[in-house]
């Protein structure tokens, strides 16, 4: 009888796409608001779309350094952290051998292993130190090895995805003839960048697509309101 072979599909979010998230999100919605908020202010100077261009191109520049900063310090301190965690296990298997090695039944207890199935694998795993501290590393501290170059990849990825996400808002106000023209058009554009960046993060975490849009859609619509509310009322 023939069967169907059974295909598992899962979706692993790499650090990558996690930086691009964080990038992208923050670069269409903290430029957005920025702009509409600058809108409110100057909508009466002759100088308003060059004002809001300015300022939002000034923001992007530092907000992308900012975050790709960050990405950067986050990514180096997780790979310290490993580089010391890493050190430890190797110490500890030296000098704490017996106590190390009954935390490697702990882990094969907690998977419902009886002693007598588990014993080999335990000498199998504690016969060669790097497997030993590798299997710790994993599965003790729930820690994986940082990839090479992280810490600079992450912050050009975040940067870069901050840099497209903000450039989307503000497109409009550098064409546009006049600043509420081009808060309009940057309004409709940045709504259905955030829509399909909403659904698309949506549809490979695994949630509803409409859902992710519709999150996306008022945390972006909320803040940038806001920022254009504020800003006319104080002017």
């Amino acid at each position: 009888m023939p069967t169907t072979p059974h295909i598992e599909s899962h979706f692993t979010a790499s650090a990558t796409v996690r930086d691009v998230v964080i990038g992208m999100a923050d670069g269409l919605t903290v430029p957005f608001a920025l702009a509409a908020g600058i809108t409110g202010a100057v909508a009466a100077s002759a100088q308003a779309t060059h004002l809001v261009v300015t300022a939002g191109l000034a923001e992007i520049v530092a907000g992308s350094i900012a975050m790709g900063l960050g990405g950067y310090l986050a990514a180096k301190t997780d790979a310290e952290h490993y580089a010391s965690e890493l050190q430890r296990e190797y110490r500890e298997i030296i000098e704490l051998r017996d106590h190390e090695i009954a935390e490697v039944e702990d882990v094969f207890k907690g998977y419902g292993l009886s002693p007598q199935e588990m014993a080999p694998v335990v000498k199998a795993v504690c016969a060669d130190d790097k497997r030993w501290v590798d299997f710790m590393m994993r599965f003790e501290l729930g820690l994986e090895e940082p990839l090479p170059r992280r810490a600079r990849l992450s912050a050009m990825t975040i940067a870069g995805s901050y840099i497209f996400g903000g450039l989307i808002p503000l497109a409009p106000y550098m064409i546009a003839s006049h600043v509420l023209t081009g808060l309009w058009f940057s309004v409709a554009i940045t709504l259905l960048a955030l829509a399909a960046f909403g659904a698309i993060k949506a549809h490979f975490t695994g949630i509803s697509t409409l859902r992710g849009a519709w999150q996306t859609v008022f945390t972006g619509g909320l803040a940038a309101g806001a920022a254009f509310l504020i800003a006319r009322l104080i002017s």
